[in-house]
């Protein structure tokens, strides 16, 4: 795709989200009806993200070399994630602290979402129990990225240590790599008509909940925007121009396709192909960078979806009239933290890892029934939010010291 044509694949998609937020709440009747539109448009991208994210992770953990190298950039990396989580987390318990969304909001009955009563019962153990699976082809045919960037990691560290022999493998993957992200510039053409059928439908589904936005969890919903804004056109900006050495303008401009499609999908699996097009064509960060962070990124670096869940669990408190200590609020720090690094990277994942959160400081499950009325708009929100720091976080991997002495 030259500079031009991608240019104006960006505008229509601009155009087409502003569009599809107004139809969807004057026309919603048509946008309902095209809605098949962005269903091709986000199987196209889920379509893509398996092999994609496999070959990618393969030919970024081959492409490292020395198998020390790899473990010093997988441990920076992950304290890089755990780091802008755990500041994430703290900035939402700071404000739903100092706003209290929940006070003065009586608590009414709602039905507890399906997918939500699904997880009751789960913690933190079956995070780890996913990570091996019993068979690795279920877990790519039900979607469930972790175990794969898990075996992707292991099988490309093994490939740098058969030495020639696996030369042939490791060019098989690079081929496979470089075959996906031609068929996400293919898919780029169709992203203005999937955001704008996307945006509509969403919206015209969720019209009703507009006055509950505004209403009773209008207070709960501008403190989630509220984090999610600083977290994200604050503190990541710092990290990028400090630490990153870039200038976060430029750097953002040429991520409105990705962060565009993030909020019109509300998944940074469909968003990761896009996300990764951007990183290596338009920012320029070592593809090695890109292949083996974002991929990891997209399925544990999950900022926004820390500061939801720690809002969400005091909105819930506070409405429940129960005061959690400051022991209990650490409890929900780490928890939040531990639950988003294994939240998957789908839609409404931060919702169901919930359950989790509130589970280990007993409080009612049945809050989550209350929040899910405007989840849909805060879960596309956290998600443009993830997608960015995953860009961020390859930013400033590229600039450590493994790869800056290559």
């Amino acid at each position: 795709m030259t500079e031009k044509s991608g240019n104006i694949v960006l505008l229509l998609m601009v155009v087409g989200a502003v569009l599809g937020a107004l139809g969807g709440l004057y026309a919603g009747d048509f946008f309902l009806k095209i809605e098949f539109v962005g269903t091709i448009f986000l199987n196209s991208l889920m379509m893509v993200v398996i092999p994609l994210v496999v070959a990618s992770m393969i030919v970024g953990v081959a492409s490292l070399g020395d198998i020390r190298k790899i473990g010093r950039t997988g441990a920076k990396t992950m304290l890089y994630f755990l780091c802008t989580t755990i500041m994430a987390v703290t900035l939402g318990l700071i404000l739903v602290n100092l706003i209290k969304p929940g006070e003065g909001i009586t608590a009414w009955q709602t039905e507890l979402p399906e997918i939500v009563a699904k997880s009751e019962g789960k913690g933190i153990v079956d995070i780890f129990l996913s990570l091996v699976p019993r068979n690795l082809f279920k877990a790519a045919a039900d979607g469930d990225i972790l175990p794969l960037i898990v075996f992707s990691l292991l099988f490309g560290g093994v490939l740098t240590a058969v030495g020639d022999k696996a030369k042939t493998v490791i060019r098989f993957f690079e081929g496979v790599n470089l075959a996906m992200m031609e068929i996400v510039h293919l898919i780029i053409y169709i992203a203005p008509l999937g955001v704008m059928s996307i945006i509509g439908a969403v919206v015209a589904k969720n019209a009703a909940s507009f006055d509950q936005l505004v209403a009773g969890l209008g207070k709960y919903s501008l403190t989630v925007l509220l984090g999610l804004f600083i977290h994200g056109f604050i503190i990541l900006p710092l990290i990028l121009k400090f630490l990153g050495k870039r200038n976060p303008l430029p750097f953002v401009l040429n991520m409105v396709k990705p962060l565009t499609t993030a909020f019109a999908t509300a998944s940074s699996s469909a968003t990761l192909p896009l996300n990764m097009e951007a990183a290596i064509e338009k920012n320029k960060i070592d593809s090695r960078v890109v292949q083996f962070v974002l991929p990891l990124g997209a399925t544990v670096n999950m900022n926004g979806t820390a500061l939801y869940e720690a809002v969400a669990a005091l909105f819930i408190a506070q409405i429940s009239g129960i005061d959690l200590s400051i022991g209990q609020q650490i409890i929900v720090l780490l928890t939040a933290t531990l639950a988003a690094i294994g939240a998957a990277g789908i839609p409404h994942a931060g919702t169901v890892m919930m359950v989790i959160v509130l589970q280990a400081v007993n409080l009612p499950i049945t809050g989550i029934g209350l929040i899910f009325a405007v989840d849909w708009f805060l879960d596309r929100c956290r998600t443009t939010v993830n997608v960015f720091d995953d860009a961020v976080a390859a930013t400033v991997i590229a600039r450590t010291k493994e790869f800056r002495e290559n």
